[in-house]
């Protein structure tokens, strides 16, 4: 690490002592241009993928899945599943890698430690009053220490958008330091919730926000809400994390979630990855996908490549 980037990170941590600081580093950020914004990541959509770098794209992106199950009808025998498919996604093929994580409730995570022991299949539960944020910051740091007491070493915190987009970004900044502190070892994802956000500009305000803080990953959406993850998006996640690494030294993963359904959807984001921040993120360590039925498409794109038979939905599970 140079002397440069070491004066920049120590400047850089000290913009949390003030409400003034913060807003004055956020709000002094490029803005960011719309349209060009727009044009790149869809002409990087563009990209053509040939047969054998598909293959390994594939493989590449099954072992970036997070896959996921929040619904309030969850049961321990429903997520004990999905942790045996995580580990095994194609029973029939040993060669199929596993998953990169399985995200549940925190009620559902010791059922879901007693299948993935020590696999190597992270274990990752949401968070800090997961979808909404809006609860006192005892609560979500209670919520955080009992999943990272029942097994999981990733928390996926949300935001409080209200807090944000009112301009309180020391609020957010604490509740994020304060959060991370919570996790302890386990990493901190944080999740922006894009959609909610109205513009470009805050995402990269959001997004550096959350990296001063401390978070391990910034993630687009909860899922929850109808506008997820969409490439423009997360061309402003990844140019964000770029530019972080190259002030501070600290590399930042970066998680779109929501939406992101097919085959085609997840190699147009390996592609973006490639070409924004490089081959650095192209690993399950700093960049996933936070899915469900992605998983299943992955599955049956790579049997047809395999077997030069297409696989219908029904030789795989439904999550």
């Amino acid at each position: 690490m140079t002397a440069t980037t070491t004066s920049a990170r120590s400047d850089l941590s000290e913009l949390g002592r003030s409400e003034t600081a913060l807003r004055t580093f956020l709000h002094g950020l490029p803005g960011v241009d719309q349209v060009g914004a727009e044009q790149r990541a869809a002409q990087l959509g563009t990209r053509s993928i040939k047969t054998t770098a598909k293959a390994q794209a594939i493989d590449l992106a099954i072992r970036m899945v997070d896959l996921t199950t929040l619904e309030g009808a969850d049961t321990p025998g429903k997520v004990r599943a999905l942790a045996a498919k995580a580990l095994r996604p194609d029973p029939a093929d040993p060669s199929c890698p596993h998953v990169g994580a399985v995200c549940v409730y925190p009620a559902m995570v010791p059922y879901v430690a007693e299948v993935l022991g020590g696999s190597g299949v992270h274990l990752a539960s949401v968070a800090t009053a997961f979808p909404s944020g809006q609860a006192p910051l005892e609560i979500k740091l209670a919520d955080t220490r009992a999943a990272v007491a029942a097994g999981a070493d990733e928390i996926d915190m949300v935001i409080n958008r209200g807090a944000f987009l009112a301009g309180r970004y020391k609020e957010v900044y604490d509740e994020i330091v304060a959060t991370k502190e919570a996790c302890g070892d386990a990493h901190l994802k944080v999740i922006l919730e894009t959609g909610e956000l109205a513009t470009y500009d805050n995402v990269r305000r959001a997004s550096w926000l959350a990296m001063l803080a401390g978070g391990d990953f910034i993630k687009t959406s909860t899922g929850k809400v109808p506008v997820a993850a969409t490439l423009p998006v997360t061309l402003v996640m990844l140019e964000a994390v770029r530019d972080f690494r190259a002030a501070t030294g600290r590399q930042v993963g970066v998680k779109p979630a929501g939406g992101i359904k097919t085959t085609k959807d997840a190699i147009k984001y390996l592609v973006m990855v490639n070409e924004t921040v490089g081959p650095d993120w192209l690993d399950p360590d700093w960049f996933r996908f936070g899915a469900s039925s992605l998983l299943n498409d992955l599955l049956m794109q790579r049997t047809k490549l395999t077997t030069g038979v297409y696989s219908g939905p029904d030789y795989f599970t439904l999550d």
